[in-house]
């Protein structure tokens, strides 16, 4: 299959190093800087040469911010019955992009990214595809993620993904902006207290935009007054010295972390 992925970023760089030996793959970016280190690939800097590529499917690596704008750059250069996809983490205004362009899609989300992950043992972390779409596109991402690269695969409408994101990724998201906020140099941190540094550095190694991708996800308010609410119920048993009140709410808490073990 004639692959094109669009961006040259940490995402397009592995789904490129994982494609190009088993299918014909170009990268279009256009900053040749970026696709220096790229091997085994086509690398385009020119629209005529996606035209004259005429990928099957395109996979849109750039990010949320430029997604849309990438593809409607991209979409007069190919074929009719090229696949367009997306990986982007948070799925607002794409079911309707898709639906009013009238092409083929697939969308996924590979749950997991560089700082974190070891991309050469992918067999703990996940992806979703989306229940809407191509067929044939949800069977090429399928056969990727679960047979290629060992993932736990999920199917998740439009609606189902955001959702998940706002609870999977912006709690912990906001949690660690939240300790962030507050912390102050140690000279002898505790064990918990370095864990949780390692943690906040890491995602605060994310580039901003990814961290106002998944903040600005139209469900995370609601999980962010979740958490000022409980910090508010705890802050008032702590100062209220509420024995009886405190270990309620610590076995709640212990439930819900150790539930699924």
């Amino acid at each position: 299959m004639r692959i094109l992925i669009l961006g040259a970023g940490k995402m397009g760089s592995f789904f490129t190093d994982v494609l190009s030996f088993d299918h014909e793959t170009a990268v279009f970016d256009t900053d040749p800087k970026r696709l220096r280190f790229m091997y085994n690939t086509q690398r385009f800097t020119a629209e005529e040469e996606i035209k004259a590529f005429r990928p099957e499917l395109v996979i849109n690596a750039v990010s949320l911010k430029h997604t849309l704008d990438a593809f409607r750059r991209v979409l007069p250069l190919l074929p009719q019955d090229c696949i367009l996809s997306d990986i982007a983490s948070v799925k607002t205004g794409l079911k309707g992009f898709y639906e009013a362009c009238g092409r083929r899609y697939v969308s996924t989300h590979p749950m997991f990214g560089p700082t974190f992950a070891n991309l050469g043992a992918l067999h703990d972390e996940n992806a979703v595809i989306i229940t809407e779409g191509d067929y044939m596109g949800r069977i090429f991402f399928r056969d990727l993620y679960k047979n290629r690269l060992g993932l736990n695969v999920c199917e998740y409408t439009f609606e189902e993904h955001d959702e998940t994101v706002a609870y999977s990724l912006s709690i912990p998201f906001v949690s660690t902006f939240v300790f962030s906020a507050v912390m102050k140099h140690q000279d002898a941190p505790g064990t918990t207290f370095k864990r949780h540094l390692r943690i906040a550095r890491g995602v605060l190694g994310e580039d901003d935009c990814l961290l106002r991708e998944i903040l600005f996800n139209p469900y995370t308010v609601g999980q962010v007054r979740k958490i000022g609410s409980e910090m508010e119920t705890l802050a008032r048993l702590i100062e209220q010295k509420d024995e009886e009140g405190l270990n309620a709410f610590i076995h709640r808490i212990r439930k819900n972390v150790c539930e699924g073990k």
